[in-house]
């Protein structure tokens, strides 16, 4: 079993930055992918990064590219996601999801393990 515990939401202005933290409760973080996934109000949730165990591979969702970073610290079992110049379209509660799927994926449904989810607010 594997416990996620999301941190570091938050309201923040247009073009402002946030971390989010996401800390696993396993002694196999290093061998799950981890991703970040968003669900805005009245959408369904979407794929946003994610990174393979070892964090060699790793895919955003093309509205974040270039903005959004994903990385991870296997000795902290913690996977980060900095976010830089916010949108308000950004708006989202944000989730931390594992999968012993080592390679990493995009697809949702290979997820088994979820954090509660943190609020990220940008304000226009």
């Amino acid at each position: 079993q594997v416990q996620l515990v999301e941190s570091g939401g938050g309201l923040v202005q247009a073009g402002g930055s946030l971390r989010l933290s996401c800390a696993a409760s396993t002694r196999t973080f290093s061998r799950c992918a981890m991703g970040w996934f968003r669900q805005a109000p009245g959408k369904e949730r979407e794929f946003v990064a994610a990174i393979s165990s070892g964090g060699g591979w790793r895919d955003y969702a093309d509205s974040v590219k270039g903005r959004f970073a994903i990385s991870r610290d296997n000795a902290k079992n913690t996977v980060y996601l900095q976010m830089n110049s916010l949108k308000p379209e950004d708006t989202a509660v944000y989730y931390c999801a594992a999968t012993t799927y080592y390679s990493g994926t995009s697809h949702e449904n290979e997820y088994a393990y979820w954090g509660q989810g943190t609020q990220v607010t940008v304000s226009s």
